[in-house]
This record gives C-alpha cells, sequence and structure tokens, in this order.
C-alpha cells in the first residue's frame, strides 16, 4: 500500500493531504502547555472531552460555537480547556513539514497539477492559509468543512475528481492515514500511503518523479 506502480509519465496530477503530511498539526503542541508535566491528564482529556470523534464534527462542518456548547455541556469542569481548543487553536501548528515543502516545490516545476484534498474545520483553515504561504502553490484546495463532507467517504473523492476535471487513473493521491488511502484506491486513484518526506521522496523516484 505504501508504493505506487504507475510510471509518473502516466500521472497528471498528484493530490496531497495537508494535516501531518505539509502541516505538522497536533493538539498535544497547545495541551502540553496547558497539561504541563501530567501527560496523563492530558491524554485522558483528548481521549474523554475534546476527542478525535469531536474534533472530526468540525472538520465535517459543525460550527465552533456548537462544538464548544456541546463539549462544555458534557464537561462543565473542563470549560476553560475546552474553550482553548478553539481560542488558541493555532497553537497546535508547529509549522510545516519542509521535507514535504521542498518536494512539492519540485513537483511544482516539473509541471504536474497539483491539488490538495484536506479534512479541516472551513472556521480555521484560513489561519492556515495565511500562515503557510506554498499552499498557494496548488491549482486547487479541497476542504472538508466547507463541503460538508470528508474523508474516507467515497463522495468526497468523487467531488475531487468532479470539481477538478481528473481521471482517477492518472491522479496520485497521497495521505498519512491508510483507511484515506484505501478508500481512494477502491475509486481508482492512484494510493500513496505518507511515511515521512525521505520516503515519499524516494517512493516518487522509484515511480520515475526526476525530483
Amino acid at each position: 500500500m505504501d508504493r505506487i506502480t504507475p510510471p509518473a509519465k502516466s500521472i497528471d496530477a498528484v493530490v496531497f493531504d495537508l494535516g501531518n503530511v505539509l502541516v505538522d498539526w497536533n493538539p498535544r503542541h497547545l495541551y502540553r502547555k496547558i497539561f504541563g508535566a501530567d501527560e496523563r491528564a492530558m491524554e485522558a482529556f483528548l481521549k474523554d472531552v475534546c476527542n478525535t470523534a469531536w474534533n472530526e464534527q468540525q472538520d465535517r462542518g459543525r460550527s465552533w460555537a456548537d462544538a464548544i456548547a456541546e463539549a462544555v455541556a458534557r464537561h462543565p469542569s473542563q470549560e476553560s480547556n475546552i474553550r482553548a481548543y478553539h481560542e488558541r487553536w493555532p497553537e497546535m501548528l508547529a509549522g510545516s513539514i519542509q521535507g514535504t515543502v521542498d518536494i512539492l516545490k519540485d513537483l511544482k516545476a516539473s509541471g504536474v497539477r497539483l491539488l490538495a484534498l484536506t479534512n479541516w474545520s472551513s472556521e480555521t483553515f484560513p489561519v492556515a492559509i495565511e500562515r503557510f504561504p506554498f499552499l498557494s502553490d496548488f491549482e486547487g484546495i479541497l476542504v472538508s468543512g466547507r463541503e460538508r463532507m470528508m474523508k474516507p467517504e467515497p463522495a468526497i473523492f468523487n467531488l475531487l475528481i468532479e470539481r477538478y476535471k481528473l481521471t482517477a487513473g492518472s491522479t496520485l493521491f497521497i495521505d498519512d492515514s491508510i483507511g484515506n488511502i484505501e478508500a481512494a484506491t477502491r475509486l481508482g486513484l492512484i494510493g500513496l500511503h505518507f511515511q515521512g518526506p525521505d520516503k515519499l521522496r524516494a517512493d516518487l523516484r522509484l515511480a520515475g518523479f526526476s525530483i
């Protein structure tokens, strides 16, 4: 699942995931500041209060106002920590993953079409646009929160294909989630599991990209 087999000459578009492929996002970057040395309390908060399933609803289009209200109703004693998830959200972005940004630049120079498909809240995505200039290298970015659908649902891949007039069999999709890769390949896209910039560059070179 971590290798692409079609030669580069048959690939005319490359689609990148953003979070933890090009952008280092992790709520722990923020909550280590809040919880300090108490890793157990931090992990309990991220498991039981503001967990992945809760955050994914924002990626699917739920407003942050509704999300915060829902979580505070469940855990009123954690209100300040819950509110920090949105109010201090930019602190969850540690920066870009420079090795992948370099690959993006090299692919852009090669002339291949570049697109992005990301599970991301529509309300927080402008922070990324402002902070990361390399996002302007993409021909288009499909943001789940704007579309109210998300990976690995087939509908968002079909929307990507339709909106940008892609041919699935000549489109390479790069993501750090095996589940997303499997969903994409079931629809005919060429999947490549991201396992770090060095591995990505090596796999692209094996496929025939001159980068």
